[in-house]
């Protein structure tokens, strides 16, 4: 059973107008117990020392496999995240990829939480290359018809900032929906585009569930839809 079936905790949203930059932090992990332990550790960590006000949203998740832990966190000011994770103990204060949110397009809305989160990620050689790679995979998405991405919630755009990664980050309804688009027209296509752009290497993707989230500051505008800048 999928964890559209599920009661899911909300995740971010990935388009707010005050986030400038997100931190990505990666961990694997021997199993789900274990991870299980890092999530809590995380949290627990980020809940017992108040985070700066620069800081605006922390989540973390397991990934299907149970072999991931990430941590997505969202700064208004990028310079206050590092300073506050160094205070903290433990697996907390690793090293993140920093990365600048660029575009995303909303595909559909949903009265529930995504039950699942798609994360992908692409080695590219520099920012020219990061502005291709997401320019071809949003112009796939916007010509394919929606039943061929049906479940799709949105999808985020995000590059590192030393220029050597494109993070997307993509809600979906549901595990179920995901894996039928794998199966799809649409994906063959973003496929496509990856490999039609010299000098961007996919890395692969994984989904994910939300295991821990803690909102620091409520989102206060709409939330900014990036396809248009």
């Amino acid at each position: 059973m999928g964890r559209d079936a599920l009661p899911a905790p909300a995740g971010p949203d990935p388009g707010r107008p005050d986030a400038r930059a997100v931190f990505v932090t990666q961990w694997y992990v021997p199993g789900r117990a274990a991870g299980t332990r890092l999530l809590d550790e995380l949290a627990g960590r980020w809940r017992a020392a108040p985070p700066p006000d620069g800081l605006l949203s922390f989540h973390a998740y397991l990934s299907t496999d149970d072999d991931t832990v990430l941590v997505y966190v969202q700064a208004r000011d990028p310079e206050a995240y590092r300073p506050f994770v160094r205070s903290l103990d433990g697996a907390a204060r690793a090293e993140p990829v920093e990365y600048r949110p660029r575009r995303g397009v909303v595909l559909a809305s949903s009265p529930r939480p995504p039950g699942s989160v798609v994360v992908a990620s692409f080695d590219v050689d520099g920012a020219e290359r990061q502005d291709r790679i997401i320019e071809s995979v949003l112009g796939a998405l916007d010509a394919a018809p929606a039943d061929q991405h049906r479940g799709m919630l949105s999808a985020h755009f995000h590059a590192s900032t030393d220029g050597s990664r494109v993070l997307n980050y993509a809600r979906w309804t549901s595990d179920e929906a995901h894996e039928a688009f794998l199966a799809g027209a649409t994906r063959r296509a973003t496929l496509g585009a990856t490999g039609a752009t010299p000098g961007v290497r996919p890395i692969g993707f994984k989904r994910y569930h939300l295991h821990h989230a803690l909102d620091l500051h409520p989102v206060l505008d709409p939330p900014l839809d990036r396809s248009s800048s």
